[in-house]
């Protein structure tokens, strides 16, 4: 079976003229003029041969085999091979030209530092612009554009409140979908999701290589997990979706903070379980809690509240150990094997606590 070589374009085509000259400065005391006497030209004939200016003819070939001993096929391959390499270099400056003007349209949409910064791209043209089209799911520059403005306001509701950058945030969502593709994991069941749950409270609680082992779990359980590096004005803590058979979990970690992560992790698995279950077309992007207007987002987040702190020991607090603070707080953590800066998150949240001193650790470990 025959295999298709691929074609070194050289960066400028060679006339055969320069074989002339080099043929005219290899014999002693020989010059242009000596040689164009030879071949019955003239000198000026001659100069615009070497200076690549006219082709060598067949005519001329059968001239130079018999004063420089040259074959006249090599001369007519020689001249062949200019004109092939001559148009070759010709189609790649148009090329070149052509991916610059579509470099200069993809800057406008793609925050392309950011992808350098992150080794998707390697300053090299083509390449590059095959990168974003895969990164951005699209085939050509004008779907990039038009899905830009169809992705606009897809996922998430403009807030006035909020400075957010729609190039980075499509960026953002772009690059988590196309990473969850990248992803291999293990096979999903809804019927497996409480369980998850419990198992997830147990790694908060202890809070000990949090993130990796949530990571961990997560696959195990048929869910991806994406660490996404943010970018400027993308006010983005969670990112839920569907990919190929799999939920997907995209995270930020914009806030090193236990209760923070925790939340997020169980608001998109509550998307997964209320909302992706019947409709894999959808997808959640969680900007900030407290501009979650939309009824969805109300159900993810009492689906994590109840979650982390189920309805029954909440009700126990309110009933029983009002006021708190960070002993009863540390202590009810213990009691209840919930991580007691979730507990506070939890009170900041409903009770106004947020001027609360408190020596209760945050830090996600």
């Amino acid at each position: 079976m025959a295999t298709l070589k691929t074609t070194l374009i050289p960066a400028q085509a060679t006339h055969p003229g320069i074989l002339i000259k080099d043929e005219i400065d290899a014999i002693p005391d020989f010059t242009q003029r000596t040689l164009a006497k030879e071949l019955g030209v003239k000198p000026s004939f001659l100069n615009e041969i070497i200076k690549g200016k006219r082709p060598v003819t067949a005519d001329l070939a059968i001239l130079l085999e018999k004063s420089l001993g040259i074959s006249a096929d090599y001369w007519m391959k020689f001249q062949s091979q200019y004109e092939i390499d001559k148009a070759r270099v010709k189609q790649k400056n148009i090329k070149k030209l052509r991916n610059i003007e579509i470099w200069n349209i993809i800057k406008e949409y793609v925050p392309v530092r950011y992808f350098k910064k992150h080794n998707y791209l390697i300053d090299e043209l083509s390449e590059d612009i095959k990168a974003i089209k895969k990164i951005y799911d699209v085939e050509t520059i004008d779907d990039l554009v038009n899905s830009f403005s169809k992705d606009k306001f897809a996922y998430y509701r403009k807030s006035e409140k909020l400075k957010i950058d729609d190039k980075n945030m499509f960026a953002w969502s772009s690059l988590a979908q196309y990473e969850a593709k990248n992803q291999k994991t293990n096979t999903f069941n809804f019927d497996n999701l409480n369980q998850l749950v419990s198992n997830l409270n147990n790694i908060f609680y202890e809070n000990s290589d949090t993130t990796k082992r949530v990571q961990t779990l997560l696959n195990q359980f048929g869910i991806k997990m994406l660490l996404i590096d943010k970018l400027e004005k993308t006010p983005i803590d969670g990112f839920s979706f569907w990919s190929n058979n799999n939920p997907v979990i995209a995270l930020t970690l914009r806030h090193n903070r236990i209760d923070n992560f925790a939340f997020t992790i169980m608001h998109e698995i509550g998307h997964i379980h209320l909302h992706l279950r019947n409709d894999r077309n959808r997808k959640f992007m969680d900007l900030t809690k407290k501009q979650n207007v939309d009824q969805c987002e109300k159900e993810a987040d009492n689906y994590a509240q109840e979650s982390l702190i189920p309805v029954d020991i909440w009700q126990d607090i309110l009933d029983n150990h009002l006021p708190l603070d960070d002993n009863k707080i540390i202590s009810l953590g213990d009691q209840y094997k919930i991580n007691p800066a979730i507990l506070l998150g939890r009170v900041c949240y409903e009770m106004n606590y947020y001027a609360m001193k408190t020596k209760i650790d945050k830090k996600l470990k």
